[in-house]
């Protein structure tokens, strides 16, 4: 799956099948369903993909403490530039990572 393609299943009214966890939650905050995607990440805590995935949501609601702490707990840095421009970069690395 490409990065065009995952953006085009937006339509869609489920996520497309075989998506891991951290995927389906970025799916779904691309529809801008935030609840949909923080249950996901939550209830997948330790994994660290999904804690990339719960720090990228909190960053997007503007809640930056919790954020830094959920990029610490996932190993990676919070980014400052476009929030979209992130969600992007790791559905683009989760899907080159997962080979999907």
């Amino acid at each position: 799956m490409t990065i065009s393609m995952f953006t085009e299943s937006l339509d869609e009214t489920t996520p497309p099948a075989g998506l891991s966890p951290a995927l389906t939650a970025l799916w779904w905050a691309g529809k801008s369903d935030w609840s949909a995607a923080h249950d996901i990440v939550q209830s997948h805590e330790g994994e660290p993909e999904c804690d990339w995935v719960h720090a990228w949501l909190h960053r997007r609601e503007g809640d930056l403490s919790n954020a830094r702490y959920w990029y610490r707990r996932a190993g990676h840095s919070m980014q400052h530039g476009e929030i979209m421009d992130e969600w992007r970069a790791i559905i683009v690395k989760l899907l080159s990572d997962s080979g999907y």
